[in-house]
């Protein structure tokens, strides 16, 4: 019985066989409850460290637990999909392409961060047990156990949930429809197989998106690409309205406009209009336009998948309460990715954040908290969100509190904004740039600089940043100690002259405190 994946059974003893069963160093599998003169184990598998959710952080932290050196039967997935994980955010993109589209296993992770491609073979040949297809009907934290929806009980020594978040149905807002075969939702392979087949059937038709945030934007621009004529609905003022500013916002939407796609804002979906066969035929707006469709893709935002813990860890902004090593309240129990809300140590606060780019870099660190303990600080992450559609790319920094100050030539690919928030940049957002553009936003935004002329910082735009962050040491990694959360960095020449007075201040405290602290000693 030192397999980690054994089958138990029941088994009785007389009180005068029985022994005491501890689970130490030796990583023993076993969990036995005794109850008066006998002992029972439960039916199902046993491993150190379970891995409860098949997405994008699933992959990274297997990848981080195999560089670690565990030992193989030590590590268990659980996925309720049938696939082991892969890159998401290859769903609203290369995976809706009419030509040479991205298929499985091209996108398995960890590709999307130019790592090791982590196919079904790479696990089988670390030792890593996947249970996929498998739903888990509930988790007992304090017996350190799941149970199946097929009635296995699988328990670890330590669980990271990697959970993820589901897509918000049309019927949580009221409105009924989504089991139409040309509705479709897009968060998994299923979702974005089951999209392609209604797409290619709609070529030349009309297709209607609901909402306007990543999944509308993204989806918007794959169904112009395989032909379709689109109109986007969401009820916002602009597109993406928890990121951009109105002026950001209308470019995107001027260029989306200029390949046929139309907007119409400030309103919602009221009901759909459906032919004998149950198809929708057309969408009815709350403002009563209707819109003839022969499909509708629906991104209405995402939720945490929670509900297994909820009686169970502490929750906190929708989703689990994390500290800076992504432990929950209980002390067995991480999470990371989409259902975590973690401090984020620029700002000070708890945090959830819904991108790949958080569920990669929390899963890495969770793994790196519990392998190595005495090696690795709290999680200090810089927020980070982009996206890629037809020739455009963006990239987002920080956070878009404050006043926006933008910059660039916004009738050409290249423009950008920070944002301000009491003197100091909190945020910056960057289009059609180099990586190393890109990599000097980021840096500058981790910085936080004070800035005092903001006439000044639209003027020098992208040229601010790459001028300070030169003078600027490498962000320190986030294993280690977290640089400072705020650096001066003035828009014109260092005022050396402060500095030297500054310096004279401080010798003169020195003197006067080494003449008192010499005095004292000679009256002791």
């Amino acid at each position: 019985m030192e397999s980690s994946c054994v089958s138990f059974i029941s088994i009785r003893f007389d009180k005068s066989y029985l022994k005491t069963f501890r689970r130490g160093k030796d990583k023993d599998p076993h969990s036995f409850r005794a109850c008066g003169g006998e002992i029972e184990a439960e039916m199902g598998r046993a491993f150190v460290y379970v891995i409860l959710g098949g997405g994008v952080a699933a992959g990274y932290a297997a990848l981080e637990f195999s560089r670690k050196g565990i030992s193989p039967g030590d590590l268990c997935i659980i996925s309720e999909e049938s696939v082991v994980p892969y890159e998401r955010p290859a769903l609203s993109k290369g995976f809706l392409l009419p030509e040479a589209p991205a298929r499985l296993p091209s996108f398995h992770t960890c590709v999307g961060a130019n790592d090791e491609r982590l196919t079904p073979k790479w696990y089988r040949e670390h030792g890593i047990e996947l249970v996929l297809g498998t739903r888990v009907r509930s988790v007992d934290v304090r017996r350190k156990t799941l149970l199946t929806a097929t009635g296995e009980t699988i328990s670890y020594k330590i669980l990271i949930v990697a959970t993820g978040a589901r897509a918000l149905k049309l019927e949580e807002f009221g409105v009924k429809g989504s089991e139409a075969e040309n509705v479709c939702y897009l968060r998994n392979v299923a979702d974005a197989t089951r999209l392609v087949n209604v797409m290619q059937s709609c070529v030349g038709g009309n297709a209607v998106v609901i909402g306007g945030g990543y999944i509308g934007m993204e989806c918007a621009a794959s169904l112009v690409i395989n032909k379709i004529n689109v109109t986007v609905v969401f009820p916002e003022a602009h597109c993406m309205a928890r990121l951009f500013t109105p002026k950001i916002a209308q470019y995107y939407e001027d260029y989306y406009k200029s390949k046929g796609v139309k907007f119409v804002k400030g309103t919602v979906l009221s009901s759909f209009e459906t032919n004998s066969e149950g198809k929708v035929t057309a969408v009815t707006l709350r403002d009563g336009t209707r819109l003839p469709a022969d499909m509708v893709v629906v991104g209405i935002g995402i939720r945490a998948n929670t509900s297994l813990f909820d009686d169970q860890l502490t929750l906190e902004k929708g989703g689990i309460k994390v500290n800076g090593r992504l432990q929950t309240s209980n002390s067995s129990v991480y999470a990371v990715g989409d259902v975590a809300a973690f401090p984020v140590k620029i700002f000070n606060e708890i945090r959830r954040l819904e991108h790949v780019d958080s569920a990669r870099k929390s899963a890495r660190h969770a793994v790196a908290a519990i392998m190595e303990p005495n090696k690795t600080g709290d999680f200090d992450y810089l927020p980070f969100f982009y996206s890629r559609v037809f020739t455009l790319s963006w990239q987002f920094y920080g956070d878009n509190v404050g006043e926006a100050v933008h910059f660039g030539d916004f009738s050409d690919k290249t423009f950008g904004a920070y944002w301000v928030y009491k003197g100091q940049i909190t945020g910056s957002f960057l289009e059609g740039c180099s990586k190393e553009e890109y990599e000097a936003i980021a840096k500058l935004t981790r910085l936080r600089p004070m800035v005092q002329d903001l006439d000044e910082l639209a003027k020098q735009g992208l040229e601010f940043a790459l001028k300070n962050v030169e003078k600027q040491p490498e962000t320190v990694p986030v294993t280690t100690e977290p640089v400072p959360s705020r650096v001066e960095i003035p828009l014109e020449k260092p005022l050396y002259a402060w500095h030297a007075s500054a310096g004279v201040v401080v010798a003169v405290s020195i003197a006067a405190f080494a003449y008192w602290y010499g005095r004292r000693r000679r009256r002791w």
